[in-house]
């Protein structure tokens, strides 16, 4: 919790082989095709989180926050590819984060006093769906413009954590 601002629950990660860009020209074309959606009071920031302990370098990540849900979005050259990754998380209560960092306990009073329901489930979907649509609409005018093959459907599904651990 001390490194993240959220407790993630998907993610999703892929290093594209030839394609060569800059971290900040993928989040801006990303913050477009997010624009392009029209998703009422969502927030884009860009934010810096350390590579490692208290005096390593900061990498900068594409923030898109919509109600307690955050989706961090990585961008980086990476040798002779470029790496692409996001995480879906949510943003506790004050609370619930002190409760949620409870050894073995904390995780389970909080599915317990503060259930997920069918609504948030859904809101959760929408909003990854949303999101990863955008990241995939970058990746894939990123591809056909450097003449590199699409990502498979395989390689656009995400790593999911169990929702109910949140």
């Amino acid at each position: 919790m001390a490194a993240r601002e959220s407790i993630p629950f998907a993610r999703w990660y892929q290093l594209i082989e030839g394609l060569q860009d800059s971290s900040q020209r993928f989040y801006a074309s990303v913050e477009e095709a997010v624009q392009k959606r029209k998703i009422a009071d969502v927030k884009l920031s860009r934010i810096d989180y350390k590579e490692g302990g208290i005096f390593s370098a900061k990498r900068e990540y594409l923030r898109v926050k919509w109600k307690k849900y955050v989706f961090d979005i990585c961008a980086a050259p990476f040798g002779a590819g470029f790496f692409i990754s996001w995480w879906l998380g949510s943003t506790p209560t004050k609370i619930m984060a002190l409760i949620y960092m409870i050894p073995f306990f904390g995780p389970l009073l909080v599915r317990t006093f503060k259930p997920e329901t069918y609504y948030q489930l859904d809101s959760t979907a929408m909003f990854q769906e949303s999101i990863s649509r955008a990241v995939f609409e970058v990746v894939d005018e990123a591809t056909e413009k450097n003449g590199l093959r699409s990502l498979s459907e395989l390689e656009r599904k995400p790593i999911l954590q169990d929702m109910f651990k949140k």
